[in-house]
């Protein structure tokens, strides 16, 4: 007898629902047949028509396949590939009330996973929804069936490549020469094996990085250099690995994004982290330094510190300031950023600050205030070192509100420090992505 798992029919057929709910990704959340029902394009308060994309004992999934009785706040989405293409997920939903939305997801996870509450709940930071992506990962695909390479994001739920003519979140240098990118593609010799496009944009200049399994021809190169021209894009090659990112035509650009109001400017290579949303980049700094508010007296600490994006406008205000990253290349860009900018209160270090840490001169010191902006997995493994280090304010930066709520827990049931204030920044509108931030005192 086979051992192999049937794999459960999917009822056929439109169903009814009213959504209750809105789960964290975006998702209407109904109850169906007394089971959770994550309903793609549902929101809370609506009556909807749905067919079943999944069905598990936990929970089901669905689309929306018709809204009868809609919710004030629906909106028509501005893209017309919005009902595939997985690059965007409450293009449905008003922009205003995504944000309150993602402000109530925050507030949930730090309620119910954290068991905190915030002293302070403050605006959200928000800006342009439209075309305000500089960074992304764009899929290439070669379909003959459509006689075509597809350029774009993944389709929703799927590994395939959107078919898209134009992208309304990207910033337009990109977002409308999908069809021209697809064209180029598609006359290269190695048209198949082209598998992504990578897009990095500093305030004025945008690279894209190709990544290619096999080499280009001579023609192909000459091709992508008059794109270049033409559309005014400077092109990366990527034969291997992160670290054989190369520009086509030597040297290359050098990157920067400037920080206004901190009268600072910073570099980076296009294959570096640095945040999509320049707008939303400018006020989360500003709003970081407000609420960490360092002195002249006082020594700072910034963990997860990147090429300096916190590390260099503390080192405005503060006395002395210590970044510590994990990926040596960004700590080199770091410490050229803060000799860029004249700064010589700020040192950088490597270490990776989710094992146990060697013995660092970082560590044998007292700081005042920290700052922490770790990935989606959180900071946690670093969460006993900030009291042995003195540190007395905290401002924590976060992508995923889940492993936000978790360490604010632990910030005040095992450290000793207060939850003072919590909110959200509009980094990624029109996704389910919620960015935010949340101050911590000690005592």
């Amino acid at each position: 007898m086979s051992r192999r798992r049937r794999r459960s029919r999917l009822p056929q057929g439109e169903f009814e629902a009213h959504i209750d709910d809105m789960a964290h990704d975006g998702r209407g959340v109904a109850r169906v047949n007394d089971k959770a029902t994550f309903i793609q394009g549902g929101l809370p308060g609506e009556r909807v028509r749905f067919r079943y994309l999944k069905t598990g004992k936990r929970h089901d999934e669905g689309v929306v396949t018709e809204v009868l009785e809609a919710a004030p706040d629906r909106v028509a989405p501005r893209c017309p590939h919005y009902a595939i293409c997985g690059g965007c997920s409450l293009q449905h939903l008003d922009p205003a009330a995504q944000i309150a939305a993602k402000q109530a997801v925050l507030l949930d996870n730090l309620r119910k996973l954290g068991q905190v509450e915030p002293g302070e709940v403050w605006v959200p930071l928000t800006a342009e929804p439209w075309g305000y992506r500089r960074k992304a990962r764009l899929g290439v695909k070669r379909v003959p069936k459509k006689g075509r390479v597809l350029v774009g994001f993944r389709e929703r739920g799927s590994s395939k490549v959107a078919e898209l003519d134009e992208c309304h979140v990207l910033h337009p240098r990109v977002g409308r020469i999908l069809p021209q990118l697809s064209e180029l593609i598609e006359g290269f010799s190695i048209r198949d094996r082209l598998p992504q496009i990578e897009m990095a944009m500093d305030d004025e200049r945008c690279v894209l990085i190709f990544r290619h399994l096999e080499p280009f021809s001579e023609a192909d190169l000459e091709r992508l250099r008059r794109f270049g021209h033409e559309h005014d894009i400077v092109p990366y090659l990527q034969p291997g690995g992160p670290d054989t990112v190369a520009p086509l035509d030597p040297p290359g650009v050098d990157l920067r994004y400037a920080l206004p109001s901190q009268g600072l400017e910073l570099g980076f290579l296009p294959g570096d982290f640095t945040q999509v949303n320049t707008a939303i980049n400018r006020q989360m700094v500003d709003r970081a330094m407000q609420l960490l508010a360092p002195q002249p007296h006082e020594t700072a600490l910034d963990l997860f510190c990147g090429v300096g994006n916190f590390t260099l406008p503390l080192a405005r205000h503060a006395r002395e300031v210590v970044g510590v990253e994990g990926d040596a290349g960004l700590v080199s860009r770091a410490r050229e950023n803060a000799r860029r900018n004249g700064l010589d209160n700020v040192a950088f270090y490597t270490a990776n600050l989710y094992e146990e840490l060697e013995p660092a001169a970082w560590q044998d010191r007292q700081y005042d205030i920290a700052l922490l902006d770790p990935p989606r997995s959180g900071a946690q493994p670093i969460l006993p070192l900030l009291p042995r280090l003195g540190v007395q304010r905290i401002l924590y930066i976060s992508c995923y509100p889940g492993t936000l709520a978790r360490d604010a827990g632990e910030l005040v049931r095992d450290h000793g420090y207060r939850l003072l204030g919590a909110g959200v920044m509009d980094m990624f509108p029109h996704t389910g992505h919620v960015e935010s931030i949340a101050l911590f005192e000690r005592g």
